[in-house]
């Protein structure tokens, strides 16, 4: 089993020395990922066939990597906790919290919220695991999430001006992409 990443074992270090009172919360978060993301592994590695004609058919009626490596309820879980800790924290703390999303890629890929953007609560739910993800591997893929669950959300009649805003501030303002960071993605939409 891996080990907590250094940044994050730093951050809880500091964190204690100034009397915060989550330090374990985060080691405990990273083993949590770190035992899904080891689970993801070998289904986020295994190859598509792109010879076979019916690829895409097969990929679809797969399961969701989530349900085949047997860890939704969990990762949901995990997600909810992630979510409310990065909503109520401070920058070091979110920023500690995007780098689990970095370090941990199969993780990253897969963990997925079962909820629709369809309330105010859930839509700022997705928005805020967006902002935690930080564009992810690929700022277009990022730019058509964002557009949809978006969509979603004014589909059901969620105003979704305010809590793009309040989201758009707990998140990075680093242009990791050359396409504009995080938070000026959710400024703008």
């Amino acid at each position: 089993m891996r080990t907590p990443s250094r940044s994050l074992k730093a951050f809880n270090e500091e964190k204690h020395k100034l009397g915060g009172s989550a330090v374990n919360d985060f080691t405990e978060l990273e083993l949590q990922v770190i035992e899904i993301d080891d689970r993801l592994h070998p289904i986020a590695t295994s190859p598509v066939d792109l010879s076979d004609p019916n690829w895409m058919t097969l990929l679809t009626k797969s399961k969701h990597p989530l349900d085949e490596a047997g860890v939704r309820s969990i990762t949901e879980a995990l997600l909810e906790s992630l979510i409310c800790e990065y909503q109520t924290s401070d920058e070091a703390a979110r920023r500690a919290i995007r780098r689990l999303f970095y370090t941990y890629r199969h993780f990253a890929w897969a963990a997925t919220l079962s909820v629709t953007p369809t309330t105010a609560g859930d839509f700022r739910k997705h928005l805020t695991l967006f902002s935690m993800r930080d564009q992810g591997e690929d700022s277009r893929d990022a730019l058509l999430e964002l557009q949809e669950l978006c969509t979603q959300a004014r589909a059901a009649g969620v105003n979704t001006a305010p809590i793009l805003r309040e989201v758009a501030q707990m998140s990075s303002d680093e242009n990791r992409f050359g396409m504009g960071s995080t938070r000026s993605q959710l400024d703008a939409t």
